[in-house]
């Protein structure tokens, strides 16, 4: 089997993700559970899938740095896939990511997560063990503010892994390694872009946080993933990651520009033979900036342990909530219909289209007023679907519109 074979087998077992190693069969990850499926797999193969997938442009990278990260759609899937040099030749970790526009209800999150977007500036964290969903969380928070908010968004990310439509927002996506050659140079860019809000797909390099840092102080509203397993630990990785002489600096930091911190987990659900995101968050109440501008992270607990009020959950008083919850999105067919027609995902060639051609401008007249575009048809004063009287141009402008109305009457 080719890897084109391999994807639409695990896309039909409901796989989250294929693992490829050479002299061992396929193994997929359904529910969270690893298992093998199929025979094992020739090395040759292995290595020819990688190449013609890579490309002869990216091989030369792929040979000195044995390893290349790349997204792309495979059987109607967008994949994001980790190519590698293994003891036994080339590997592949390909991670099959969701087919439709991820919101907060088609991923059964708290409504609550509505309103962490509603800020104008400042740093929203994403954080959470590797495959605990933490990519489709910020897709899901970036497109609710692209269906209600018209703000101009930049995406930094290493590969692309959702494709957003714009609706009312405008949205720019980087990739790192194509279209930037780093975390940093974007970030640095993007304040030269007149950003409203700012995804980093992951901070790993202290440099990174920094300036993930100083754009969340300076107006924007910052969406960034942080590898960790609760919400105080999120913020001492943060925190642990600079020099120990600015370390008070970067606590004052984060404490003034916190919107909230998320941390979360999935939690496979017997009765709903689904898995399910089970979240932690940590809201900036008084309590907790003091905690944090103090370094004193071990503390940060027991403020959300009584800081429901504020909005702060625990994992047990989130698990409570899913407990009674009555109602939940299941993926089917027609979601995935909607992400791949009506605005959220695109297929490789709709990122090549190009632009469409912009209006053309009103000419001039001779004595230097514009001139307007000259009506296709009679003119008509027709009522619209709310009953309202619209009235079409007229070359003759405003008097001309009245004149006629005046003759109907």
């Amino acid at each position: 089997m080719n890897l084109h074979e391999l994807v639409g087998m695990a896309k039909v077992s409901g796989a989250s993700d294929l693992h490829l190693e050479p002299g061992l069969p396929p193994a997929i990850r359904v529910r969270g559970t690893l298992r093998a499926a199929g025979a094992p797999l020739s090395g040759k193969q292995m290595a020819e899938d990688a190449r013609e997938l890579i490309g002869a442009d990216g091989w030369e990278a792929f040979l000195q740095r044995r390893s290349y990260d790349m997204s792309k759609s495979i059987q109607g899937v967008r994949c994001r896939i980790n190519v590698m040099h293994t003891s036994r030749g080339v590997g592949m970790a390909v991670r099959l990511l969701m087919g439709f526009t991820a919101t907060i209800e088609k991923l059964n999150l708290h409504p609550d997560f509505k309103k962490l977007i509603m800020a104008n500036h400042g740093l929203i964290i994403v954080s959470g063990p590797t495959g605990s969903g933490k990519s489709s969380t910020m897709a899901a928070m970036i497109q609710e503010i692209n269906l209600i908010e018209t703000r101009h968004i930049v995406t930094i990310e290493s590969p692309i892994e959702y494709q957003f439509k714009p609706h009312r927002a405008y949205i720019r996506q980087r990739e790192v390694g194509r279209d930037t050659p780093s975390f940093e140079q974007a970030l640095l860019d993007a304040m030269r872009e007149d950003p409203d809000v700012l995804m980093v797909g992951e901070m790993r390099e202290p440099e990174t946080m920094r300036l993930t840092l100083n754009a969340a102080e300076t107006g924007h509203l910052v969406l960034a993933t942080v590898h960790s397993s609760t919400t105080n630990e999120a913020i001492q990785r943060i925190v642990s990651a600079f020099p120990s002489e600015v370390q008070n600096g970067v606590c004052a930091q984060i404490a003034d520009c916190l919107v909230a911190v998320i941390s979360q987990r999935l939690l496979y659900r017997e009765e709903l033979k689904m898995q399910v995101p089970e979240c932690e968050v940590l809201m900036p109440s008084h309590a907790a900036k003091n905690f944090i501008r103090r370094g004193e992270f071990y503390k940060i607990v027991s403020t959300m342990e009584t800081g429901a009020d504020a909005g702060m959950w625990t994992y047990q008083r989130y698990r409570n909530w899913l407990d009674t919850r009555k109602t939940w999105h299941r993926l089917n067919e027609r979601d995935t219909d909607e992400g791949l027609d009506a605005g959220g995902l695109e297929t490789d060639e709709e990122i090549a289209a190009p632009l469409p051609m912009p209006m053309p401008m009103p000419t001039a007249t001779a004595s230097g007023a514009p001139k307007p575009p000259a009506a296709k048809g009679p003119v008509a004063a027709a009522p619209s679907k709310e009953g309202r009287l619209e009235i079409q141009p007229e070359a003759g402008g405003l008097e001309a519109i009245i004149s006629k109305l005046k003759e109907k009457v």
